[in-house]
């Protein structure tokens, strides 16, 4: 075993986004017990504070996606126990899940997003002009996510967003390119483009064999990619973000609007970032080396935010 560390991967939860925890989780920890670490997997629930303690795990591999594994509560738990994980610190963690916070410092550091609006209750009227993308806004993985073109369709996208927790987001609806830019400690690694069969990147088109066209790098010129990974980066710094992350971009000629970083992004070998690392020459493996060893060096605390 690696110096006989003892990693627990956390996995599965209570979250909207449970079956792909799962999937993430048993990919990684598959890779990780190739690698000749102890690997443990634990499926997160209530009973985490005592699994962490059964199990003697001295290194957590965060491997949730969305609910209480992205908004930063298992990571203060983690921080209380004393025990170091993969990816971003507590408020870096929180901040990143709620997207109309995650706005607010994006325009703070001067990097561009679409107009919007918040909605908190369907008393409120949206003043937008349609279209307009209606969200939830503290969701991952395009969940409760619609593009709304009729104002008929406007009330029952509102309802279904504000079923979730938080406020809607309403925001102006871009045509441009889908970039996604990884990210790895203070470097981006490079870009993927998307191109959904669907309307937009929605859940189906993430999670369903062939309904999405990868293009790994970018069809983009140049100076647009590395502004767009410039983009990237700044958002990830602009949340206070360490580890891995990915950054959801989108690209309108001159213009790079970010619109969300996932701070626990997918980690199958054929999600996103695994894809967009292997661009960079890191493979599966290699990836995950050094995500284990970005949280032992202590870089996956809280960040500073720039």
């Amino acid at each position: 075993m690696k110096d006989g560390l003892r990693i627990g991967v956390l996995l599965g939860g209570t979250s909207a986004e449970r079956e792909v925890s799962l999937k993430s989780g048993a990919a990684v920890s598959g890779a990780l017990r190739e690698l000749g670490y102890d690997v443990v997997d634990i499926d997160v629930g209530a009973d985490l504070c005592a699994r962490l303690r059964q199990e003697r795990v001295e290194l957590a591999f965060i491997a949730l996606h969305g609910g209480t594994g992205e908004d930063g509560s298992v990571q203060g738990l983690l921080e209380v126990m004393g025990i170091p994980y993969t990816g971003s610190g507590v408020l870096a963690s929180a901040v990143a899940m709620d997207k109309v916070f995650s706005k607010t410092l994006f325009e703070r550091a001067g990097i561009k997003v679409p107009g919007y609006e918040v909605i908190s209750s369907m008393d409120e009227k949206v003043k937008m002009p349609l279209p307009v993308v209606v969200k939830p806004s503290r969701e991952g993985s395009s969940i409760g996510v619609f593009i709304v073109t009729q104002k008929e369709e406007l009330k029952d996208a509102l309802e279904a967003a504000l079923e979730y927790e938080g406020p809607a987001l309403v925001e102006r609806y871009i045509k441009g390119k889908e970039v996604q830019i990884g990210v790895l400690g203070e470097r981006a690694l490079g870009g993927v483009e998307v191109r959904p069969t669907n309307e937009f990147y929605d859940y189906e088109a993430k999670y369903t064999a062939g309904k999405t066209q990868y293009i790994l790098p970018p069809e983009m010129d140049e100076r647009s990619y590395a502004l767009a990974m410039e983009a990237g980066l700044a958002a990830h710094r602009a949340l206070g973000c360490g580890g891995a992350t990915r950054v959801d971009l989108l690209v309108d000629g001159n213009d790079i609007y970010a619109l969300e970083v996932n701070t626990i992004p997918g980690m199958t070998e054929t999600s996103l970032l695994p894809k967009i690392a292997a661009l960079s020459g890191l493979d599966f493996k290699a990836l995950l080396e050094e995500i284990v060893k970005d949280a032992l060096a202590g870089r996956a605390g809280e960040r500073k935010m720039k």
